[in-house]
Formats: structure tokens, C-alpha cells, sequence
């Protein structure tokens, strides 16, 4: 018996924690989800500084939480739908272990990510979204395109544009790398940047195979989503 407790212990003593900034359940405002009642669980940490980010708050602060408390946090949410973001999650390497974690219990996982990091290990039943970074960013070296071979059809490839350069380069981008036979794209317009009428006509002009899309939690709730 006594050695059985002393297994459990050292068990529960090595359990996976991450560094969670936080948790809520808020409606999705972007990817081909946008709408649906989702769980964002936001990890701590980010190696980019995009200057149009809207979340620098989620740089450092966080605390640190076990596996079992975050899925014990969650499972009072009515959705199956779960969001990892940050920051950029994949800088924490346990996230990969919270991501299969979430599949074993159900949850129909997205991940975005900046594609900055490899995503090879990603689990093969997790959506990935990656959003590659355009010159507009600030980081557009921080790209790493190998990742695209990483990518199947169920996952999505996204752009925010800031101005027409930026549309530009994506849309080269795109044609280069044959990105439209390996996922949807989505073009998104950076938050008062530009004015999304104007990437719609850019997008008409050119019949350009992508999906656009606003930041719906923007025109709801501001930088904070469902707060």
C-alpha cells in the first residue's frame, strides 16, 4: 500500500503544468469557426513582437497550472470546441502534450499559431491555423514555410493584411507556394489598419481564391474577447 502511494505521488508530482494566462469561453471571431461558442485557453509567452498584436498582455503574465486542473476548469463549458492560442502556444513544448490531451477527452481542437515554430509534432486530430506574417508585421522573417508541409486539408493558412503591400506579398506568396491546394487561406484586415472594403475590392479584383473575414470579437467585445 505504502508503495503504491508513494507511485501515485510521484505521479501527480511529475504531471505536465503549462503557463496559462487564461482560460474563458467566449464566441470564436476569426478561422472558418467564426461564430461558434468556443473555449480559448491563452498560454503565456510569445518569441514575436508584431506590431499590430493585440494581446502583448499574454507576454508574461500567467500562472502555472496542472494538466488535470485545466481540463477539470474547462469541463464546465457546454462545447466541444476548445481554441489554444497565446502569445504563441507552441512556445511552450508542453503544449503539444495539452493538445493530444484535449483530443483524448473529446474536444474538437484548434490551434493558431504563428508558424513560427515547428509544427511537425502537432497531433494529427488538431486544426491548425497558421498565421503567416507579412511584412506589415514587423516579423515576416520569423516565417517558416517549411512548416506548409506539415499542413493538411482540414487546416487553414491566414493572413493579416495591413495595407495593400502587404496584399501584395501575400497574394505572390501564395502563387509561389501553391498554398491554395494544401488548405483554405483567410484574409483578415489588421484592426483599423485598413478598411476592409478596401481588401474586399482587392480581392474581387484580382478573383483571388481566398476565404476574408473580420475580426468578429473585435466589433463585440474590443481587444478582450467575451470580457
Amino acid at each position: 500500500m505504502r508503495l503504491a502511494n508513494n507511485l501515485s505521488s510521484l505521479i501527480e508530482k511529475k504531471e505536465v503544468e503549462l503557463i496559462i494566462n487564461e482560460i474563458f469561453y467566449s464566441i470564436q471571431g476569426e478561422s472558418s469557426r467564426i461564430g461558434l461558442p468556443t473555449i480559448f485557453i491563452r498560454l503565456t509567452g510569445c518569441p514575436l513582437r508584431c506590431q499590430y498584436c493585440d494581446s502583448e498582455y499574454a507576454f508574461y503574465d500567467g500562472e502555472k497550472m496542472r494538466m488535470s486542473s485545466i481540463l477539470n476548469k474547462i469541463k464546465k463549458y457546454p462545447t466541444k470546441y476548445v481554441t489554444v492560442t497565446g502569445g504563441e502556444p507552441l512556445a511552450q513544448q508542453s503544449c503539444l502534450k495539452l493538445l493530444a490531451k484535449l483530443c483524448n477527452f473529446g474536444y474538437d481542437v484548434s490551434l493558431e499559431t504563428s508558424g513560427a515554430i515547428n509544427v511537425s509534432n502537432v497531433d494529427k486530430r488538431v486544426k491548425k491555423i497558421i498565421d503567416i506574417k507579412t511584412p506589415g508585421s514587423a516579423e515576416e522573417n520569423k516565417n517558416k514555410f517549411e512548416n506548409l508541409k506539415h499542413l493538411t486539408t482540414k487546416d487553414e493558412i491566414k493572413f493579416v493584411i495591413c495595407d495593400q503591400s502587404d496584399y501584395v506579398w501575400a497574394k505572390k506568396n501564395i502563387i509561389e507556394k501553391n498554398m491554395a491546394n494544401i488548405c483554405e487561406i483567410i484574409f483578415s484586415p489588421a484592426h483599423e489598419s485598413i478598411k476592409p472594403k478596401n481588401l474586399a475590392n482587392w480581392i474581387l479584383k484580382d478573383q483571388l481564391n481566398v476565404r476574408m473575414q473580420i475580426q468578429l470579437h473585435k466589433y463585440l467585445w474590443g481587444d478582450r474577447p467575451g470580457k
